[in-house]
């Protein structure tokens, strides 16, 4: 079981996959080549699990942050001894920069501690088990670094200094002194290819100062947003692209399967692929700077993964693998007990079997803002757009299992109905782009038949507000998307009531909100969900209500780590952030409000 909070961990990335490393520098979750690949470090879910740990020995006080412009973290340990920093990354592809940032990543993880005072000695603690804990590899010490085989993989661990290994188990005790650099690299192979080389110490250096120049080149190209939080959005933003799957152009949702949004229940989900609607909103939010070439990446991949599901009458799937692939079928992994004990643990997510009409509306609205942002649609995302379209008007009737998965019959879900309308009216303006202006006419009369659907089935007279489906009471946050996607002005007394009605009845004391209270088929509660917050703290921007948004605001984002790294949720009871981390929905729910906020602010006073 492992118990170290969810928050401790900072996110390392190469636009491939994903590593997380702890405030005392353990890499406890590592998955190669892909992020949904098996991983190889994985303590963060099971002590027994893997782990790479560089730290100085005994008692220090730590200090991290990632570098400026980058995703390249520093973290700062200082003891009684001396000052040891240690800097880890994993490498992009060679002097690659801005947008092709991560296309031909190697795949190696950088790590270099430096003692820049005294004399420290450094404990360094090598346990790869890779296929999440399986395997327990053969290791042996080789000159410059240890290999080790194991199921699927050869793992090369290069090193300037003489690894101990004990079984399974490789370390090392080296004292630093001031000046001094110990620098290692880590890189997966397939058994049965050519064996990774080991790396020099001047490798490592040369690639994590490229890596730095890369990340920073990335950031550079994307700072159109000039606002309030600017720091907190830049970095939400390179999240956001570290969570992209850059052969490709997916976008996962997170990084880390079955971290639970309940402790020790069994709300633990496989997050590690592409939500058609998280990888829409991802794009919006990357839209405040400008990613142009990211939307277009993701709608051909889109195009790719979907082809002919929609010519063939099916509904469109809500998610993929980031390869494309479409079958995600779950499974757990009976032999990890999960982060403190919260079990199963699952790989693969069988939500790929749910129907989500919203997705349509997601999709267009994304594709809207690229046509504003680029304008430049290929045959293929024309017709695939057009498709999408027909099927938004022909299947926005029927019921659904709604954005947030519940588990039970399919019923009529208010933010489904809301975002079918979002999807033709986006189709609409489209149209001409689109080569279907002879569409237009019945996109039309489906849209007002949703407008006309939401305003008398969707509005609950007893509780004086949207509710989350028709003919129910139940209150949902996903309603106050209603004037963030311009369905009504954000100031309509319809809208104002349901805000009013949410704050009220889904905020705990924290002023955190849930998604809904209603039962969803699931044992157990889940905690507070960030990304409803900020959305909440939207919506009152567009009200006009900017003290209140700027309170919600700070609230939600005061969750974020030392790193500025957000969970998905945070625990009622306790306040500590848990689920998936880090979460791509919260870091887009902070871009977008902290860019509502600085539209609607009143202008200062004379």
């Amino acid at each position: 079981m492992s118990t170290r909070p969810i928050s401790d961990h900072a996110l390392l990335g190469d636009c491939r996959s994903a590593a997380l490393v702890t405030s005392d520098g353990s890499v406890d979750w590592l998955c190669a080549p892909r992020f949904d690949s098996p991983s190889i470090f994985a303590r963060l879910l099971d002590e027994s699990a893997g782990h790479w740990s560089i730290r100085p020995a005994g008692t220090t006080e730590v200090t991290r942050r990632y570098l400026e412009g980058s995703l390249v973290l520093e973290t700062t340990f200082h003891g009684r001894d001396g000052t040891v920093v240690l800097v880890d990354a994993l490498a992009l592809g060679g002097r690659e920069r801005g947008h092709s940032m991560g296309v031909s990543s190697p795949g190696v993880l950088l790590r270099e501690a430096t003692c820049v005072e005294g004399r420290v000695p450094v404990e360094v603690s090598y346990a790869p088990r890779p296929e999440f804990g399986l395997v327990k590899p053969l290791m042996r010490a080789v000159r410059d670094g240890v290999v080790a085989h194991g199921g699927a993989h050869v793992l090369t661990l290069s090193s300037p200094v003489d690894l101990r290994v004990n079984g399974s188990v490789a370390d090392a005790t080296v004292t630093l002194r001031a000046g001094e650099r110990l620098g290692m690299a880590l890189e997966a192979g397939w058994a049965w290819g050519p064996q990774p080389p080991l790396r020099s110490r001047r490798y490592v250096r040369r690639r994590l100062k490229d890596t730095l120049t890369g990340w920073r080149s990335w950031s550079e190209l994307h700072q159109g947003y000039q606002g309030p939080w600017q720091d907190q959005v830049g970095l939400s933003g390179r999240v956001l692209r570290a969570l992209t799957f850059a052969p490709t152009g997916a976008i996962v949702a997170a990084p880390t399967t079955s971290l639970p949004e309940t402790v020790g229940g069994e709300r633990n989900w496989d997050y590690r692929y592409t939500w058609v609607r998280d990888a829409s909103f991802t794009l919006q939010a990357l839209s405040t700077s400008a990613c142009e070439l990211e939307e277009t990446a993701f709608f051909a991949f889109l195009a790719r993964a979907s082809a002919t599901q929609l010519d063939l009458g099916m509904d469109l799937q809500i998610m993929y693998g980031v390869g494309g692939e479409r079958d995600l079928s779950e499974r757990p992994l009976t032999h990890l007990s999960g982060w403190r004990s919260s079990a199963p643990v699952r790989v693969g997510n069988d939500a790929w079997l749910q129907r989500q009409t919203d997705v349509y509306g997601e999709l267009l609205d994304a594709a809207h803002q690229m046509c504003r942002d680029s304008g430049t649609l290929d045959a293929l995302t024309r017709s695939f757009l057009t498709g999408v379209a027909d099927a938004a008007a022909r299947r926005w009737p029927e019921p659904d299992q709604s954005l947030w998965e519940i588990r039970g019959p399919d019923r009529h879900f208010l933010h489904s109905k809301l975002m079918c309308w979002v999807g033709l009216d986006r189709a609409i303006a489209l149209a001409p782009r689109l080569g279907a202006t002879a569409r237009v006419g019945e996109w039309t009369r489906a849209r007002e038949e949703v407008r006309t659907a939401i305003m008398t089935r969707g509005w609950n007279e007893d509780v004086g507000a949207f509710t989350q489906a028709f003919a129910a009471p139940d209150l949902d946050a996903a309603v106050l998307m209603m004037p963030m996607v311009g369905f009504l002005p954000g100031d309509h007394p319809r809208v104002r009531a349901t805000v009013r009605a949410v704050a009220e009845h889904l905020t705990d004391a924290r002023g955190l909100l849930h998604r809904y209270r209603a039962a969803d088929g699931l044992p157990g509660e889940e905690g507070t969900f960030l990304l409803c917050t900020f959305w909440l703290a939207h919506a009152l921007a567009l009200a006009g209500e900017d003290a209140l948004a700027r309170k919600a605001f700070r609230t939600a984002a005061s969750y974020a780590n030392d790193v500025g790294l957000l969970a998905e949720e945070v625990d009622t009871l306790t306040g500590e952030p848990i689920g998936n981390f880090p979460q791509a929905f919260s870091h887009i729910g902070l871009i977008n409000a902290a860019r509502a906020i600085g539209d609607t602010a009143p202008p200062p006073a004379d």
